[in-house]
């Protein structure tokens, strides 16, 4: 049987987007406006969250989609899913925008009792929760179809930015991914990558990223 795509980090990933999902509607729920340090810890949750998330749907929209594209050329069926993949990110921009807004207003002159917070974490969360169960169901099954295992690889190489890049990014990439994955998701991670990363991570990066305070 011939080798198939390994999709361990893009699975894992997904979790990762799913439990901060989770942290995000449950702080809206509970966060006091008036809460200057568990505001800013929620801030600091959701800019990390934010980040993943935009860097994600921009590697997907640069690199892999286009690679899919281009192995599914001539399957109209599959290609309407690439379609479909795209429209939801684009659905999904704006309300990665009003929970910017919703945040930015809990401390103004106005104050704020974070109903309209909990409103746009939730939206936010059913649309992007609903994206990733269908990536996972209808997408992720056709990698295998577009691609090798190598290029499979390459295409998610190029999606972490490669290079210098992939390196700024690793020391709070990695703790986010995998800080609060079950073991047997970290371990998986961490096998794919070289023995200076395992160490650089369990040593430096994890301990650093979790003495910040974020969510509630």
């Amino acid at each position: 049987m011939p080798a198939r795509p390994d999709m361990t980090m893009m699975l894992v990933t997904h979790k990762a987007f799913r439990r901060d999902l989770s942290h995000l509607t449950d702080a809206a729920e509970r966060l006091d406006a008036g809460d200057a340090r568990g505001l800013e810890a929620v801030g600091v949750g959701w800019h990390t969250l934010r980040a993943m998330l935009i860097s994600h749907h921009e590697g997907e929209d640069r690199y892999m989609w286009p690679r899919m594209r281009a192995g599914l050329h001539g399957r109209a069926d599959d290609l309407a899913v690439l379609d479909a993949m795209e429209a939801e990110h684009e659905q999904i921009d704006p309300l990665v925008a009003a929970v910017d807004d919703a945040l930015a207003a809990l401390p103004g002159e106005n104050g704020g009792d974070g109903t309209r917070l909990a409103a746009a974490a939730e939206e936010f969360r059913a649309a992007l929760d609903r994206h990733l169960e269908h990536e996972e169901a209808d997408a992720l099954p056709l990698v295998g179809v577009a691609m090798s295992p190598r290029e499979w690889d390459r295409c998610l190489a190029e999606m972490r930015g490669g290079g210098l890049a992939a390196l700024r990014s690793a020391p709070e990439f990695f703790p986010w991914l995998i800080g609060e994955a079950a073991v047997a998701d970290r371990t998986a991670v961490l096998r794919r990558v070289p023995p200076p990363v395992r160490l650089l991570f369990q040593k430096v990066w994890l301990p650093r990223y979790t003495r910040q305070p974020r969510w509630l």
